[in-house]
Parts: C-alpha cells; sequence; structure tokens
C-alpha cells in the first residue's frame, strides 16, 4: 500500500513539473523566426488628436484593405502592458476608451516619457517585433512624437507612409473632448501639430462621403504598392 501511495506521489509531482515546463515559453524554431523578420510592403503611421478617430479610421480601413493581410499595431499597447505591470492595474482597462483609462493617463504619458528619454526608439521597437509576414500592411494607429516618426522613416524607409487625421474641435468635443491640462498640453499630445509633411490627411468630421474619398485614395496608394511585389 505505501508502495501505491509512493508511486502515486511521484506521479503527482511529475505531473506538476511537466505543468510548470509548459509555462515557460519556448524557443521559436529557425523557420518561424524567418517568417516573423519578413518586411511589410506598407506601413501607415497614423496621428491624430485626441478624439479626432484614430481608432474609427483605422479599424474601417483594415477592414477594407483586408484582415487577412493588414493589422493594426498600437505604440500604447506595450507602454500599457509594462505601466499596468509596475503599478499592478487591470491592463485590459488601460486599453479600451473608459474612464479608467483616462484617470492614469497624465501618470502614464509621464512613465512614458521617461522610457524615451532612456531610448527614444523603444517602443516602436517593442510594437513592431515577430509581427507575422503574412501581414503585408501595418497600420500605427498612434504616432505622437517626432521621435516615432523618425524612427519608422529609417527603418521603414521604403514603406512607410504619414497619415494624419483631422477634426474639428467642436465635433472632437461632442464626441467626449474635454482639455486636460498635463495631457493636451503634453508633448504626447502637441509634438506633431507642426513640423511632419503628411502623405494623407483625412477629415473626420461626420462627412461619411468626404472621408470615403479619402480612404479610397490611400487604400489605391496602398494596393498600387502590394501589386508591385
Amino acid at each position: 500500500m505505501e508502495e501505491v501511495k509512493k508511486s502515486q506521489k511521484r506521479k503527482s509531482s511529475g505531473d506538476n513539473e511537466e505543468k510548470a515546463t509548459d509555462l515557460i515559453k519556448k524557443p521559436k524554431s529557425s523557420q518561424q523566426d524567418e517568417e516573423s523578420s519578413e518586411q511589410p510592403s506598407v506601413v501607415l503611421l497614423f496621428s491624430g488628436k485626441r478624439k479626432s478617430g484614430k481608432d474609427f479610421v483605422t479599424d474601417i480601413l483594415q477592414q477594407r484593405i483586408g484582415q487577412d493581410v493588414c493589422t493594426i499595431l498600437r505604440l500604447s499597447g506595450p507602454l500599457k502592458a509594462q505601466y499596468a505591470k509596475d503599478h499592478n492595474l487591470k491592463l485590459d482597462k488601460l486599453l479600451d476608451a473608459t474612464e479608467y483609462k483616462e484617470k492614469y493617463r497624465a501618470d502614464m504619458i509621464k512613465w512614458g516619457e521617461e522610457k524615451r528619454n532612456q531610448d527614444p526608439g523603444y517602443f516602436c521597437q517593442l510594437t513592431t517585433t515577430d509581427v507575422p509576414a503574412s501581414f503585408k500592411v501595418w497600420i500605427i494607429s498612434d504616432a505622437r512624437r517626432q521621435t516615432d516618426v523618425k524612427y519608422f522613416k529609417e527603418h521603414f524607409t521604403k514603406e512607410t507612409l504619414t497619415v494624419r487625421v483631422e477634426a474639428e474641435l467642436k465635433v472632437r468635443e461632442s464626441r467626449g473632448f474635454v482639455f486636460t491640462k498635463g495631457v493636451d498640453d503634453a508633448e504626447s499630445e502637441c509634438d506633431l501639430d507642426t513640423g511632419i509633411s503628411w502623405d494623407f490627411t483625412l477629415h473626420n468630421n461626420g462627412d461619411k462621403h468626404t472621408l470615403d474619398k479619402e480612404l479610397n485614395s490611400l487604400i489605391e496608394c496602398v494596393n498600387e504598392r502590394i501589386s508591385k511585389e
């Protein structure tokens, strides 16, 4: 009877070791590394003021280009993930447009600036690491600084197109925008207001006809670049 119990104990211990091993991330094969390192055909680098509708516009764009070839990458993704980890916060709440995110926005901006001062391309590199090669079009939905634009133009020179989403103040206010000191006058909101010659400008003021026309011009340019490969 004792032998049976010892055997069961050894088996249970072995099962726990196997489960712990399963949680350890296994290294990728060389083939997977090659598949994840391929350059995209197009990088669409988006910028816009708060409540201008960047997420709304980029979601439409991804659907029209095709979700099988187009992915949306957010520079704020790894930033929020690390910030949530360091401050014991709920990541899913920081990633959506809730009051929870607004509560921590100012401090998160300050924390992010400290990281960028150490390495301006830190979050750009994290965001674009290990993107599956099947995605030929990358939409970077939240460029906020001159250094973001510089990073992509240096690392994806031929592939990058810059896109600015514009919306009138009264329209942004109707979407819930309220000027917040320390947020809307910070570098993260103002650094790209000047100094960039945008390849495309999309006007998101609620006029569907105008927005569709401008989106179609952008999509035509994207398709043309993809077809040349």
